[in-house]
């Protein structure tokens, strides 16, 4: 097994992508602690492990609250005295009112677009982003990566060796027309990583990024059928990802398969990007 014996620490682990990973690495023999803001997200996660829950654990924490990230680090300090990967995986969509709109907007560009008649359906999404909405997305995605990784670089720095896996977007890559605030901080995540990678480098401490495209999440499936099947039509292999893809791309950074890679990006997009 490729993480027999070490301890992982994996934010947003409720559902989707952060699921799917806890689920793979506490199959490869890691000691996995769960994080989600709902606790009972997270303790479902751990009943999907079956018998390797046994080595496993819930830690509930917004992880955009650097005291209750303060919290959840000195429990795995006291329960287990060392970590040895984290992945920064917490992060949050468009809800209500604003998911509504993107549809609504998305469906009229293509109609417009189809008719051949010109675009009058026009995203400005951030002349009406409020200062609540920029930050929250900010403090979740970025903030919540930053807090997360000062904590486990003071565990990791003690034994000089870990792995950190950002998770970015193919959105912190070439951008994304209705959601700035969110590539912005998918962009900050990416600098982030590769800033830190540079630092900790001599500690032999890993810090790499995942940039996926679209994947089946809960955070997908909001689309009307016509805008998501626009958006499957723009990906060359014609499908969104599975959350068990992007996990496969996390275990091999978390692993020693990934041993001399550090200050980098993995991008499991179905060729939606290629840069």
């Amino acid at each position: 097994m490729k993480l027999e014996g070490r301890t992982a620490l994996i934010t947003g682990a409720g559902s989707g992508i952060g699921r799917a990973i806890s689920l793979l690495f506490a199959s490869e023999g890691a000691r996995v602690m769960v994080n989600d803001v709902n606790r009972e997200a997270a303790e479902a996660t751990l009943e999907a492990m079956s018998a390797a829950r046994e080595r496993a654990c819930a830690l509930q924490a917004d992880v955009s609250d650097s005291a209750a990230v303060r919290r959840i680090f000195a429990e795995v300090a006291q329960r287990f005295g060392a970590l040895d990967i984290l992945v920064n995986n917490a992060g949050i969509g468009e809800t209500g009112s604003r998911r509504d709109e993107i549809n609504r907007k998305g469906e009229a560009q293509l109609r417009e677009l189809m008719s051949g008649s010109k675009i009058q359906s026009h995203w400005d999404v951030t002349p009406s982003l409020t200062d609540e909405e920029w930050q929250q997305m900010i403090g979740v995605h970025l903030g919540g990566t930053f807090f997360c990784t000062r904590e486990a670089l003071k565990l990791m720095s003690a034994q000089n060796r870990g792995s950190i896996i950002n998770m970015s977007s193919v959105a912190g890559l070439h951008g994304i027309p209705v959601a700035s605030h969110y590539g912005a901080a998918k962009g900050g995540i990416l600098g982030f990583t590769r800033s830190v990678a540079l630092e900790m480098a001599s500690r032999n401490i890993r810090v790499n990024a995942i940039c996926p495209g679209w994947v089946d999440t809960p955070m997908t499936q909001n689309f009307t059928p016509l805008l998501r099947m626009s958006l499957t039509a723009r990906v060359p292999m014609a499908r969104f990802g599975r959350p068990e893809e992007i996990a496969a791309t996390a275990l091999f950074l978390a692993s020693d398969d990934s041993s001399y890679f550090t200050g980098q990006w993995l991008s499991p997009n179905g060729g939606l990007f290629t840069g």
